[in-house]
């Protein structure tokens, strides 16, 4: 690489806190892996270790490790996050920082502005204030967002919702930037080959969902929900993929609803979304989102989808969250009319060039 080459390529310094596998990690991955290489020079930087990183190192990507960073609230260890942080910025020198997640997003745009970086963004992956917490909790996670997106250059949102709240939070209207997640388009099994790949056989209706077994993604209710449907006398199964903490309660929840051998946890399975065409309605039950990656690959996949309101885009039909029996009303709708699926998905390469117009 020349001098002039070496000028003219931006230096982007991505930073997250936890480099394990979610939408804001592969929004770092799809953003990182994409930008033009004759533009930009990237790097990650991350606490806790995990999926993302990993994939990182196969595509021989700069990476840096901030061993005090983590996502729970610690004084001392926030400290040292931070000028772990002042001191990468230091060495990387990048024109821009695109900070995630919200730990690393608050540390990171203060350390930014001490150190003098040229452009700082901030992508809000869902704002962290509408989770289910006490009030004092909530309004103290309210303004960490909003100082968050007030040091920072334009802040990026994924879903028009959370464009919609970020337009009334003061002195920031004008930062906000709705931009939808991109995808590529996602090579599927067929129906015969997803099943079999599962080991699925049932001739009942089949239901999925996809993600990490956390609080805010209610799977609590979609259990509930397949009560709901019992009694209903429905023919269906319910089939969850991935893996997390809620595991074992969950699982414990479907033996006390009595629902057990209509629920199936699949556990984390590779490549999630290839599998989607075995599946008669994809199921989104979360009590929180941005707008998560899996929801536009059902929309690829052509599977009517079933999706509370804390979404806003691309559901064959929305349902209130935490209801478990407008959960199962929604899914015998969509499974006797699978008419009205969403419109396509933005392709990942916009997704790309409009972020890149806010470097």
């Amino acid at each position: 690489m020349n001098q002039v080459e070496t000028c003219v390529r931006k230096k982007v310094l991505f930073l997250i806190t936890k480099a394990t596998w979610g939408g804001a990690q592969r929004y770092i991955f799809d953003l990182a892996t994409h930008l033009p290489p004759d533009q930009f020079g990237v790097s990650v930087a991350y606490g806790q270790p995990g999926r993302l990183q990993k994939m990182l190192e196969e595509k021989q990507m700069e990476i840096h490790h901030l061993p005090a960073l983590g996502r729970d609230i610690a004084l001392f260890s926030d400290l040292m996050s931070f000028f772990q942080i002042i001191r990468l910025l230091w060495h990387v020198r990048p024109h821009v920082l695109h900070v995630n997640s919200s730990k690393a997003a608050a540390l990171g745009v203060l350390a930014a502005r001490f150190s003098g970086v040229p452009r700082i963004i901030f992508t809000a992956h869902g704002w962290p204030f509408k989770e289910d917490r006490h009030f004092f909790a909530r309004s103290l996670i309210y303004f960490i967002s909003w100082f968050t997106a007030l040091l920072s250059h334009a802040t990026i949102v994924v879903s028009m919702e959370d464009e919609r709240i970020g337009k009334k939070m003061l002195r920031i209207r004008k930062k906000i930037h709705w931009i939808p997640l991109g995808i590529e388009e996602p090579v599927f099994l067929s129906r015969e080959e997803a099943s079999a790949s599962l080991s699925i056989t049932t001739s009942a209706s089949r239901i999925v969902s996809i993600g990490e077994l956390t609080t805010n993604k209610g799977y609590q209710y979609a259990i509930d929900a397949m009560l709901e449907l019992e009694k209903h006398k429905a023919d269906v199964e319910y089939f969850i993929i991935g893996d997390g903490e809620l595991r074992a309660q969950l699982e414990e929840r479907a033996h006390r609803q009595g629902v057990a051998e209509r629920v199936h946890f699949l556990g984390f399975v590779e490549n999630a979304s290839r599998y989607l065409k075995a599946f008669d309605v994809f199921l989104l039950p979360s009590t929180k989102e941005g707008m998560p990656y899996v929801l536009l690959e059902a929309v690829a996949a052509d599977v009517p989808i079933v999706a509370t309101n804390v979404v806003t885009s691309f559901a064959s039909k929305f349902v209130s969250a935490a209801d478990a029996q407008e959960l199962a009303g929604a899914v015998e709708t969509v499974l006797r009319h699978k008419d009205g699926l969403p419109k396509i998905p933005v392709p990942l390469h916009a997704m790309v060039g409009r972020t890149v117009q806010l470097y």
